[in-house]
């Protein structure tokens, strides 16, 4: 039987090339299908390391064509890279006083125009020109970080952003304005202790640019539809046409989001910090006034689909799809591996290092089987399916960095008033471990102060799980730990040597002399390196 398996399977692929070249199979159609097939996503490895920052690395993102790669880092610099060859294109001072959380290169711009946000809480437009130079001007305003900036799609003009302070903000590069819509209040019981939901995710809906996602410090996915809203804002436009959330997390009041993805089919994936990540279909909102209530046998069949083995206890992590038809989830973790599921049937199929310490952001590449990730390290790493051998998962996986706190739930709600505290000694949802072989770096130093910092982390206790328990198992762990204080572990002093990067006190005085909100920054490399290199046809 498995040797009739297994030529069944060479068949049907000599079937489909075969099908292709009597024309049977559209070339675009067999092209999807290769990049979506699990055979090539298990072969992702480490394509090349892109090392120029000094701080954590808070934001990847590629361009349109996908040649293009743009990052922000704790370190205030943005840095447009050729990712293929690991040459910088352009780097310059964003003009921010906080880190970098989010930069996104606007549509039909020729990679010109460059959105920002940042821990100070302000919206920024980087507009490049022919001779290098680049302006800066600030365009709005948060109290609080501004976490995420979302891009209407297709347009070289319209975003929005959203911060800690739960304002959504629209801004219009042609008008260079901001308008406020709304500012998202908790529901239920929250709205006694909390003013407002500090947001960190904000996203559109590819298949209808009128709708957009936003989820921060409470359990629930917002959905808002733009067409409600005038563009003075002077309707309430507060209430959202509908809320997300598993069942079993309403009301809890421990959990939030930190982040969201809409897939092509306007299916919503949602990432919980010391819990797991959610994939919610449009039939399994729960209106505009979401209630808790008791499980029925139509509730468990239409509960959201569950992706379970990474960890989000510390920092702001994201949550993607990948391939053509967002046939995969990814997602970063706290023990620095990122982890690849099937997004149907919630499968994890795929395991890679990616960071020393935190993967906190993955991007795919928007035509091609590849990978962007970084986190507290200070590179951003690519991944390219070139791998000779299929990558399997390992049998066991321990886990030395457990979450600081852990609470256990059941998926149906746990009728017995049992204490269930004694569950902690049965194996757990996740498979996170820190000891694991890592890439070369050729930092010395940098070497060296990870080698101290494992020998610290190998006095901890291992907590080994069979990773075939990740896809069936019914409780879940969950802690968590002071980001700031991460952070003041793993980041040193910022320093910059490089004398094509405009430093933080030129810009500063730059600022001083322009106004606050626009300066020009001028980069030597900037007019020699960057040219924008058309799509390989």
């Amino acid at each position: 039987m498995g040797k009739r398996s297994r030529s069944a399977s060479l068949d049907a692929a000599v079937v489909d090339v075969l099908h292709r070249e009597v024309g049977q199979v559209s070339g675009r159609r067999f092209s999807q299908r290769f990049a979506a097939s699990k055979d090539l996503v298990l072969r992702l490895e480490l394509y090349k390391k892109l090392n120029k920052h000094s701080g954590c690395v808070n934001t990847v993102s590629f361009n349109a064509y996908g040649n293009i790669l743009v990052s922000g880092s704790d370190d205030r610099q943005v840095i447009l890279w050729d990712w293929e060859t690991g040459n910088i294109k352009l780097a310059f001072h964003s003009g921010h006083q906080g880190n970098v959380f989010q930069a996104k290169i606007m549509s039909f711009s020729d990679d010109r125009s460059i959105v920002t946000c940042a821990a100070d809480g302000e919206v920024r437009h980087a507009q490049i020109h022919e001779d290098g130079e680049v302006e800066i001007e600030m365009l709005a305003k948060h109290q609080g970080r501004a976490h995420k900036l979302a891009v209407e799609p297709g347009s070289p003009h319209g975003f929005y952003s959203c911060g800690e302070d739960g304002l959504v903000q629209h801004i219009d590069l042609r008008t260079r304005s901001a308008t406020e819509l709304f500012t998202c209040p908790p529901h239920g019981d929250r709205a006694a202790y909390m003013s407002e939901v500090h947001l960190n995710a904000i996203i559109i809906d590819p298949r209808n640019p009128n709708l957009f996602a936003v989820a921060g410090s409470d359990e629930y996915a917002r959905l808002y539809d733009i067409r409600r809203c005038k563009w003075d804002a002077s309707t309430d436009f507060g209430r959202p046409a509908d809320y997300f959330c598993p069942p079993h997390l309403i009301g809890d009041e421990q959990v939030g989001i930190t982040g969201l993805a809409f897939s092509d089919r306007s299916e919503l994936l949602a990432t919980y910090n010391e819990e797991f990540i959610y994939l919610f279909s449009r039939d399994m909102g729960l209106g505009s006034n979401p209630r808790r209530k008791s499980s029925t046998s139509d509730d468990v069949e239409k509960a959201p689909q569950v992706y379970k083995g990474h960890r989000n206890c510390e920092t702001v992590k994201g949550v993607n799809f990948f391939g053509p038809r967002c046939e995969y989830v990814v997602s970063g973790s706290d023990c620095g591996r990122i982890f690849i599921w099937s997004k149907e049937g919630g499968e994890l199929i795929h395991v890679m290092e990616g960071d020393r310490h935190v993967v906190n952001c993955i991007e795919p590449h928007p035509h091609s089987t590849i990978l962007a990730s970084s986190g507290i390290e200070r590179d951003i790493k690519i991944f390219t399916p070139k791998a000779m051998e299929k990558a399997t998962l390992p049998k066991n996986i321990g886990q030395d960095r457990m979450c600081s706190r852990i609470r256990w739930f059941d998926f149906i709600d746990d009728d017995d008033d049992e204490d269930d505290s004694d569950m902690a000694d049965e194996d757990d949802e996740y498979i996170c471990d820190d000891d694991f072989d890592y890439y070369d770096d050729d930092d010395d130093d940098d070497d060296d102060d990870d080698e101290d910092e494992e020998e610290e982390d190998d006095d901890d206790d291992d907590v080994d799980n069979d990773v075939d328990n990740i896809n069936d198992g019914d409780h879940e762990g969950e802690g968590n730990k002071d980001v700031d204080d991460l952070l003041d572990r793993y980041d040193d002093d910022e320093t910059n040597s490089d004398s094509h990067f405009v430093s933080s006190e030129e810009a500063k005085g730059q600022e001083e002399q322009d106004g606050p909100n626009s300066f020009t920054a001028r980069s030597d490399v900037g007019a020699v390196l960057y040219s924008r290199t058309p799509p390989k046809k």
